[in-house]
């Protein structure tokens, strides 16, 4: 009698660097919303298809990572990635505060650095995103280590990720790049394929 085979099953887990995403959706001045709830599932069908269409999906979730400033709006933001995002099936949200930059701009005449307005005293430094790239770059290694997934999605254009996308190859963990063409083209060639998200976003964009 024939012994019964294995099913062939290929895990795949999700990471979205929301600002990017964000913005890249909302280059043609648009306002783009995306629903979130069927982002995930979307996503790592479609790497399935670039991997083996012939292997069984398990969706092992979602990771975003964003940032937030002082400002009404960005509160408003974290309050909703905390409260909503994160409260939805198989999503994990990390949020972490802007850092203010420590020099303000620089005068292109004599070059001093200006700090505050000379008209009204406010700070010019302004915040920027610290630790978002390196949050992500950790949570694929450490996930990858502890044998949670197989293959990845990443959703950025950062370049820093060729490292990390290299070191998961040797470890036999396929990433499969959530790109916006023709942006982080070398990130998209680091990787095992590629999905053009401009090609399927009508298919996730909220009602």
């Amino acid at each position: 009698m024939d012994l019964p085979t294995s099913e062939h099953r290929v895990r795949v887990r999700v990471f979205v660097d929301f600002w990017n995403f964000q913005l890249s959706l909302n280059q043609d001045g648009s306002r783009f919303r995306p629903d979130w709830k069927i982002l995930g599932n979307l996503l790592a069908h479609e790497a399935l298809q670039k991997i083996d269409k012939t292997a069984r999906l398990v969706y092992q979730g979602m990771n975003v990572y964003g940032s937030y400033g002082e400002n009404e709006p960005d509160l408003k933001l974290r309050k909703w990635a905390v409260n909503t995002l994160a409260r939805m099936t198989g999503v994990q949200v990390e949020m972490l505060p802007r850092q203010r930059k420590r020099r303000g701009p620089t005068c292109p005449t004599c070059h001093n650095v200006v700090s505050t307005c000379p008209s009204c005293g406010a700070d010019m430094r302004g915040t920027e995103e610290k630790g978002v790239d390196t949050h992500i770059a950790t949570a694929m290694i450490s996930l990858a280590w502890t044998d949670n997934y197989d293959a990845a999605v990443l959703v950025s254009s950062d370049r820093d990720f060729i490292p990390v996308v290299d070191f998961l190859a040797t470890k036999g963990i396929k990433v499969v790049h959530g790109a916006f063409p023709p942006a982080a083209a070398d990130l998209t060639t680091s990787c095992w394929a590629s999905i053009a998200i401009p090609d399927i976003r009508e298919q996730f964009r909220r009602a």
